[in-house]
């Protein structure tokens, strides 16, 4: 008997003597079985599964209080040996096969280039009371690359379905060292001098911001993140990018935020960021400075442009053809996206909080 499934004789012998208030190991002695294996059965398979809150009773049918977890709950053994019949039946219906409305939701966000991470986590929120429209982002991954596992990528652009646009992942490099060079325009600006405020997340408006280099290097855009929400502003440049085009630019975009939005900004060693002085005397917002080849002083930033090489990539972007309402869009659909940081609320929303919390 050991390691056979429980029949349909011991599922109603297991009904009888929950409802005469037997314990769990009291049970498995008298069917021959361990008492984790009731326990299991009776995890899968209890009332509340299938939405009767009855809760168990003592040998005279009084409420039990004194028990919880699981003892709490009633059992009825056709319920649960229809629901083991069905899980053994082969093969399984494809959570994410064709015809599933799973699959269109899957597909809808994995369009809009959400991770699967982000898919899972953000159905957990969407579809709180109904399991049949939740799924692993494991499953969301075989889906895609995994023959036979749902076909996803045959519906997608592999840029759409795979960040780096691989097929098979790679070691990432080794970072390099963090020598300072001689840049005049960093002096006194390390970001070691930024507001403790700004390591923690705790307080919104603290930026991070870089340029994303197009083909060949002929042409980039402005891209910040704020720390604590993750909210990202793009901005195009058209006029090049030397550090007066990006000053102005940067300038503006900075003045769509609230003043209370605009604490700090750190930014890398580059040349653009020469003249920070007249976009600190715009704005009012400091600018801090990381060292040379540490990308990951400014970790929201350097994940955001990697996120954006899905639509700009590094082989074929020409940010020249870009206008300033097309980064807008591709801006708003990154804030739009859930993120696990934030509870799986997306950026916008965070930020709107944040809003309306300083306004009321």
């Amino acid at each position: 008997m050991a390691g056979a499934r429980l029949s349909p004789e011991e599922r109603v012998r297991i009904e009888t003597l929950w409802r005469a208030g037997w314990s769990f190991p009291q049970i498995g002695q008298a069917l021959g079985r361990h008492r984790s294996t009731v326990w299991r059965e009776m995890q899968r398979n209890n009332s509340a599964r299938h939405g009767v809150k009855n809760p168990s009773r003592s040998r005279d049918g009084r409420r039990d209080r004194g028990r919880g977890g699981l003892y709490r709950w009633g059992y009825q053994a056709d319920f649960a040996q229809e629901r083991s019949r069905l899980r053994a039946l082969r093969p399984k219906t494809a959570r994410l096969g064709r015809g599933q409305p799973l699959r269109e939701v899957v597909l809808e966000r994995l369009r809009k280039r959400w991770s699967p991470e982000q898919i899972a986590g953000d159905l957990r929120v969407s579809y709180p009371a109904d399991p049949l429209m939740r799924v692993s982002h494991e499953t969301i991954y075989q889906a895609i690359y995994v023959q036979g596992r749902g076909g996803l990528r045959a519906e997608l652009d592999r840029q759409v379905a795979l960040r780096s646009g691989r097929t098979r992942r790679r070691r990432a490099a080794a970072a390099g060292g963090a020598t300072r060079s001689r840049r005049p325009w960093t002096e006194g600006l390390h970001i070691s001098n930024r507001p403790a405020e700004a390591t923690d997340r705790a307080v919104p408006g603290h930026w991070e911001g870089d340029l994303v280099i197009g083909v060949r290097s002929a042409s980039a855009m402005i891209t910040l993140v704020e720390r604590s929400t993750r909210y990202v502003l793009l901005g195009a440049l058209p006029d090049g990018r030397a550090s007066e085009a990006v000053i102005d630019v940067l300038s503006v975009l900075a003045q769509r935020l609230p003043e209370h939005l605009r604490r700090s900004l750190t930014w890398d060693c580059g040349s653009e960021m020469r003249h920070h002085a007249r976009f600190t005397v715009a704005t009012d917002c400091p600018v801090f400075f990381c060292d040379p080849h540490s990308p990951w002083q400014r970790g929201s930033n350097e994940n955001t442009n990697r996120l954006l090489r899905q639509y700009f990539p590094k082989t074929t972007a020409d940010f020249r053809a870009y206008t300033q309402a097309d980064l807008d869009a591709v801006a708003h659909e990154l804030n739009g996206r859930p993120r696990q940081t934030l509870a799986w609320k997306n950026p916008a929303q965070a930020l709107d909080e944040l809003l309306v919390a300083t306004t009321g």
